[in-house]
């Protein structure tokens, strides 16, 4: 889901609990669930031993539905319109991109604004609770926005069709297509090349934490109202995996985050780039259209500018290659621990919010002036030691400082720096495409053999986007270096011509 000016995608966004003492293909693949009923929380304080009973945790959720159920799709408008949703000129429906999205029933002009959806209808963290017990415990502590709604939306999934929400959660996927379900040796084995593997690896780390958090200082404290049954890692995968792919940030509603029901029906396009935000004069989450739609065709909306690893580490899809305009890929530089300035320049980094080590993203187009200062910085010689600050300076994106810093004399070095780098980087990627083709999935069951094609088959369609970019950047920087040194060339010959007609 897109939210309006900057996505939500990024795990700086999702906050820890430590401070409290803080045009796309989705996939056709769907594992199965057990649908085991549980009984809803109460909302009465009790002692018994019966409640401190813990249930067998369920390896998976008991809510929701399979990612193209149309059925639960269309309970879901019918709930929505008798509750306030004015009519729509766009129906769910199957479709070719998404699997189901919002199909356009009439003529749909390009700057006409759509969905009004009221607030009514809108999730976010001052939604009433089903049990408000539980709302007030965390509340009472504090606790952010992200795990507040995370912990709301498993809690008012229990409650079944007793929640208000009932209809909307029914039409949630049962497993959002995330890499929150990538086991560490999927993630080790597909994304072995590509930087997103780190991102996920932290992502995942960090909803860990944040679960284990609350269970330590709430749940444990409060079983009555968060039994472990309900409240547990595999329901706390599920509830970030909806915040992932479906939260919004509304910037005219003071930057609030929130669920949008309706609204998160709406596919990805790289072609488009209109975003949801909240309309003061209609009172309602719009968009507004940047290209006419006919009957029958599927309206899109952006998630915002992401390079193709960010859709998938939140999205689960990869857009096709080429189709993307800011699709990038994360290029790492480090410092070399020879060098003999190796201490002054990790302080003059460190100084500015930097490291030893790090990453700059590359795009078909060009890579940020940022890169080029960190490349100076590491290739530039001890006689170069007052110009380091103002290297490390320019390195960082946190400073106002100037960026378009030149050094003439060590250009050449630098440039060959950060060629070192791309063809590093891309030898990885050739490595992995080169071995996908026979790599042995390891699996007995079909249904294990179809998710294990498939998340192969998104590894290599992101690091052939990946590698495209290296490539290009390979061709751009060698084709300076030739202009450098054969410039170079030129002029030594010119020397030597007029030193053999003074001689």
């Amino acid at each position: 889901m897109a939210e309006a000016g900057t996505i939500i995608l990024n795990t700086r966004f999702l906050p820890s609990l430590h401070s409290l003492h803080k045009t796309h293909r989705k996939v056709s693949y769907s594992q199965p669930f057990l649908h085991k009923r549980h009984p809803a929380i109460q909302c009465s304080i009790s002692t018994s031993s019966d409640t401190k009973a813990a249930a067998k945790v369920s390896e998976t959720v008991p809510w929701g539905c399979d990612i193209d159920s149309v059925e639960n799709a269309e309970a879901l408008q019918k709930w929505l319109s008798d509750s306030g949703l004015p009519p729509q000129k766009m129906a769910i429906q199957k479709v070719e991109v998404g699997e189901r999205g919002l199909v356009a029933l009439k003529n749909i002009r390009k700057g006409e604004m759509l969905l009004f959806v009221p607030p009514s209808l809108v999730i976010d963290a001052d939604s009433e609770w089903s049990c408000p017990e539980a709302g007030e415990v965390l509340k009472q502590y504090s606790v952010p926005d992200w795990p507040l709604l995370a912990t709301y939306l498993i809690s008012e999934a229990s409650f079944e069709k007793s929640s208000r929400w009932s209809n909307y959660i029914s039409a949630l996927p049962r497993q959002p297509y995330s890499l929150l379900y990538w086991t560490r040796a999927e993630l080790d084995t597909y994304l072995e090349a590509s930087r997103i593997r780190e991102r996920a690896i932290e992502r995942i780390t960090n909803v860990t934490g944040t679960y284990n958090d609350l269970r330590l200082r709430i749940f444990s404290k409060h079983p009555h109202l968060f039994p472990e049954e309900v409240f547990n890692m595999e329901s706390f995968k599920w509830s970030f995996g909806i915040l992932f792919s479906r939260l919004v940030r509304l910037p005219s509603m003071d930057g609030r985050v929130a669920l949008v029901p309706w609204a998160d029906m709406l596919n990805h396009s790289c072609e488009v780039e209109t975003f949801l935000d909240y309309d003061k004069s209609s009172k309602g989450v719009v968009f507004t259209t940047d290209r006419p739609y006919q009957p029958g065709e599927q309206v899109f909306i952006s998630y915002g500018r992401k390079s193709n690893g960010e859709l998938l580490l939140s999205y689960g899809f990869v857009p096709r290659e080429g189709t993307n305009p800011s699709d990038s890929v994360e290029l790492s530089l480090s410092l070399k621990k020879s060098d003999k300035c190796y201490r002054e320049k990790l302080e003059a980094l460190k100084k500015h919010g930097l490291s030893a080590s790090q990453c700059y993203p590359l795009q078909v187009t060009g890579w940020p002036l940022e890169l080029m200062a960190y490349a100076y910085l590491a290739v530039s010689p001890p006689s170069m030691s007052r110009q380091f600050e103002e290297m490390a300076a320019a390195a960082s994106n946190k400073t106002t400082t100037n960026k378009n810093i030149a050094y003439p004399d060590i250009e050449e070095q630098a440039l060959q720096f950060i060629l070192d780098s791309c063809e590093s980087s891309i030898s990885k990627y050739t490595k992995f495409l080169q071995a996908s083709g026979s790599m042995d999935l390891d699996v007995t069951s079909p249904k294990q053999l179809n998710r294990r094609l498939f998340l192969k088959q998104l590894a290599v369609d992101l690091c052939s986007s990946e590698s495209r970019i290296l490539f290009r950047a390979q061709y751009v920087l060698r084709r300076r270096l030739r202009d450098i040194r054969s410039g170079e060339l030129r002029g030594l010959k010119i020397f030597s011509g007029f030193r053999n007609f003074f001689g």
